[in-house]
């Protein structure tokens, strides 16, 4: 891919706190080489591939901001005379290249996206390799390496379409929750989701006409850290040795959000069949401090890489995936996220199993079926490092206050007979002991006193449910 290289303009950030923080808007560094001997932070991998019951493991991103979002870029993706921010769109595209994600569905925001044409939504550069799939419904990047990756457009506004293939007829749709915007945006080929459910009680989720809405959200996760992060970020600029590596930033900042989980469970519970995502939200206009690497805090290739979505997908008969084959996984439930900031998980299954059947996650599953969970590892991890510890639950949907209600969990894998219906889905927890040396000196929560708590480790993998009938 292209690499711009511009003089870097040098300015302060002062924080609430009146801290000044320096920032740059430098294109962003490529990340430091992985130290021998086995994965570390920022270590990527690429999808699995084939896997079981003949489909294909392929993972990305589900809801990202570029340059057609008004506050992306810091907050000025176009100068005033309506010229892009070009290192903030390479950024991006090398961001992508660099976490190896074979997708992204974006979602920019009203104000710009209503106004962009196809295929400028697709960011898509004909000079660069870029090619159009499927009438131009989506762009296909080759990077440098020889990775391609899948761009879709899509827009985070009432609602989250994600996937179109063209804008609909009237686009003053794009900003209702109505049951004509649903099938404006369905008959342009998106799958409807929602971004943040936590500003919407269960009640409003059930009524709307949605396909899905997110189980996790960075954007929305920071905002629950932002003083432990702001404080972090300072003692980075002011030099401080104790400060976790720079791709552990959203390791500490992470916590389960009782208000997602709550959501997610209750609606569940209420008999709607959704499917749920996790969501980057990256607009690189958060934290501008310059860590070790050379980096911004919140680049984008550091936030794409902290986690994603794996979809399983059926590729056509010629191999090749295209929108139409991640659009239809997504509709079908068949996705499961992983935190891979704490390691690349290999080996991580959910099936159901009954009458000689097999029924993936997202499926309608009959009563008394099995549902069988294969714990995952950590690929390359160094065999010098201590072993994280992990567990598989089983978790059912319930209507309380914490959404889910715990039915099964085990050290290893995992079997459990359904006998009452219900939607149970699968998570992996981990604590994730293998990074001690790469969190240094600071106190977080995985270093001292919680090492033989189970409630203090951190959730790795959250899988879409089964649907148990």
């Amino acid at each position: 891919m292209r690499r711009i290289r511009l003089a870097c303009t040098v300015a302060a950030l002062t924080t609430v706190t009146g801290t000044v923080v320096g920032t740059t808007s430098c294109p962003d560094a490529p990340p430091p080489a992985p130290p021998a001997g086995g994965w570390a932070p920022g270590t990527i991998f690429p999808a699995e591939g084939p896997v079981s019951r003949g489909f294909v493991d392929v993972r990305g991103l589900v809801h990202a901001h570029s340059v057609y979002s008004h506050d992306a870029c810091d907050g000025v993706p176009v100068d005033d005379n309506g010229v892009i921010d070009s290192v903030c769109f390479d950024d991006f595209r090398r961001g992508l290249c660099q976490s190896k994600h074979d997708f992204v569905f974006l979602t920019d925001h009203g104000d710009r996206f209503d106004t962009t044409e196809y295929p400028d939504t697709l960011l898509f550069k004909p000079d660069l390799g870029d090619v159009l799939v499927n009438n131009g419904s989506a762009n296909r990047i080759t990077c440098d390496d020889g990775h391609t990756a899948l761009i879709m457009a899509g827009s985070e506004n009432s609602m989250m379409p994600v996937g179109l293939e063209h804008h609909v007829a009237d686009r003053s749709l794009y900003g209702a929750q109505t049951q004509e915007t649903a099938d404006a945006l369905h008959d342009a080929g998106a799958v409807i989701l929602l971004a943040h459910p936590e500003d919407y009680d269960t009640a409003q989720l059930i009524a709307m006409p949605i396909d899905g809405f997110e189980m996790y959200n960075l954007h929305a996760n920071t905002l629950l850290g932002a003083g432990f992060a702001l404080d972090l970020l300072v003692r980075a600029n002011d030099g401080d040795p104790g400060v976790p590596h720079p791709d552990l930033l959203v390791l500490a900042l992470w916590s389960e959000d009782p208000a997602y989980m709550q959501r997610w469970g209750n609606v569940l519970a209420a008999g709607k069949k959704i499917v749920s995502t996790m969501g980057t939200d990256c607009h690189r206009n958060t934290f501008r401090t310059m860590l070790e690497d050379g980096e911004r805090a919140d680049s984008y290739r550091r936030m794409m890489i902290a986690f994603s979505n794996h979809l399983l997908i059926t590729a056509g008969d010629d191999g090749v995936v295209d929108d139409g084959d991640l659009k239809a996984a997504l509709r079908a439930g068949r996705l499961w996220g992983a935190f891979e900031y704490l390691g690349y998980p290999v080996g991580f299954d959910a099936v159901a199993t009954a009458g000689g059947a097999a029924f993936d996650i997202g499926s309608d599953v009959p009563v008394g079926a099995t549902i069988h969970a294969t714990m995952p590892s950590v690929k390359d991890l160094d065999p010098t490092k201590e072993a994280p510890r992990q567990r598989l639950r089983l978790l059912k949907a319930d209507d309380s206050e914490a959404g889910f209600v715990e039915v099964a969990s085990s050290a290893s894998d995992l079997s459990f007979v359904a006998t009452e219906p219900g939607a149970y889905r699968v998570e992996v927890r981990m604590l994730p002991l293998h990074l001690r040396q790469d969190l240094r000196n600071e106190d977080l929560r995985i270093l001292n006193e919680l090492e033989g708590n189970d409630e203090g480790d951190y959730v790795w993998i959250y899988a879409n449910p089964f649907y148990v009938r």
